[in-house]
């Protein structure tokens, strides 16, 4: 059949998608990218926090618009599936299956009744079918979160910490190696956690290790490493290698020791002002990013204003902010003391207007420097090209490169950029002849 996929929220949730066209390729189905075509369409969903369950809602209502054409059957798969299979199944007579992630090891089975295909492949161990630039994939290290933070309903939708172990991870590396991978991100809920649910100990210093010598990659970049388990011999084994790179992606979500509390996060702001200080001790190239919330409950003015100086003081390189969620069957979802929206809003303004700040300060500093780039595009009817350095992850994360060049160059190569000027979040240089 020709299947249309739809693949919603974070990278993790990518990866699965990945697997699962790996799975229909493996039993003979057409990829298309226009619905139109499509004789199914699957939608793998997030339910993450409610602007994403709305996105998926409204996917699928669009989605089912194609019954009208070819389309015979709609799909339901991912975290909206896992937290509401019966009210899906329910209140949207358009779709014909929902399969939630509890389901995956039945995969195959499922979708041979739906699909009518040969119900080959295993989930957990198709080869994946890369959706997204070639040069460049993401590797799930593990799946789940056992952290239990008070906002986050992820562990309701993929249930505590399942960590692979290292020779499969090493495999899928190998694999993705073999077929032009040159940047491997590592991915989980929190990698710093990895192995402690099946080798009864923190192994993620020993991963490092292990892909670390794949030697087709260039750059490895990890994701999402919670500040109290950022161990000493996890920065050795990064100081050490030769291909991952000193970006460092740590979660804060604030600097108030009492909201940190409240929101069950482990470690407190001077823990994490010790640990930022040894990383640039060790890294001097080092790239910090973290993430912040506004307006959790019993969030004070004078705590907003210890989350600006703490801002101001660790100058962060790269941070992203959002505004308290509230979210069904989560601790802090009955938590008293709602911030008014508007006032939400507002604190999240100020933050983020001080954090352009201080990254168009960072960038600046950068001008006149050779630095690294990764070529990804080149613009239409210019010499330009845009590409990411080892500071700026995939996928629009964070900032580009925007430079000049007469030559014709390789998209996915390496090549190397004099930076002449700089905005809040982009580079602007030319490139430099090796």
């Amino acid at each position: 059949m020709k299947v249309g996929f739809v693949s919603l929220g974070c990278c993790k949730n990518l990866v699965d998608s990945e697997m699962i066209m790996g799975m229909l390729k493996e039993n003979h189905h057409q990829i298309v990218s226009n619905p139109r075509q499509a004789e199914a369409i699957i939608i793998n969903t997030c339910g993450f926090i409610e602007s994403a369950k709305e996105e998926s809602i409204n996917t699928i209502f669009e989605m089912a618009k194609y019954k009208e054409d070819k389309l015979k059957k709609l799909i339901v798969c991912g975290c909206l599936a896992q937290r509401y299979t019966s009210q899906l199944t329910e209140e949207i007579p358009e779709i014909d299956a929902v399969i939630p992630i509890r389901d995956y090891s039945e995969l195959a089975n499922r979708l041979q009744e739906l699909l009518h295909d040969e119900g080959k492949g295993n989930f957990y161990k198709s080869e994946r079918l890369l959706s997204g630039k070639p040069w460049h994939a993401y590797l799930k290290i593990s799946d789940g979160c056992s952290n239990r933070c008070a906002y986050c309903a992820i562990p309701l939708i993929r249930g505590d910490q399942k960590s692979r172990e290292i020779s499969d991870i090493v495999e899928e590396a190998k694999y993705l190696a073999s077929i032009g991978v040159k940047e491997l991100t590592l991915i989980a809920q929190d990698t710093t956690k990895y192995g402690l649910d099946n080798y009864n100990e923190l192994k993620l210093a020993e991963l490092i290790k292990e892909v670390d010598k794949i030697e087709d990659f260039h750059w490895i970049r990890i994701l999402y490493m919670y500040p109290d388990e950022i161990e000493d011999k996890v920065l050795e084994a990064m100081r050490e290698s030769k291909r991952v790179l000193p970006y460092f992606d740590i979660p804060m979500q604030h600097a108030n020791n009492r909201l940190l509390k409240s929101m069950n996060r482990r470690g407190t702001k001077e823990d994490v002002l010790a640990l930022i200080h040894k990383i640039r001790t060790m890294f001097p190239d080092a790239t910090l990013r973290t993430t912040m919330i506004v307006g959790f409950p019993g969030e004070t003015e004078e705590e907003f204003e210890e989350l600006i100086d703490f801002i101001k003081e660790v100058k962060w390189d790269r941070m992203g902010a959002f505004t308290y969620s509230k979210e069904e069957d989560t601790p802090a979802y009955d938590f008293p003391d709602e911030i008014d929206e508007d006032i939400q809003n507002e604190r999240l303004s100020a933050l983020m207007e001080i954090q352009r700040e201080i990254s168009l300060e960072k960038n600046k500093e950068k001008i006149g420097k050779v630095i690294e780039v990764l070529v990804e595009e080149k613009e239409g009817l210019t010499n330009r090209y845009r590409g990411r350095s080892k500071a700026d992850a995939p996928d629009e994360v964070d900032g580009q490169v925007i430079f000049r060049c007469d030559e014709d160059l390789d998209i996915g190569s390496f090549v190397q950029v004099e930076i002449t000027d700089a905005k809040e979040y982009d580079l602007f240089g030319i490139w430099k002849e090796s």
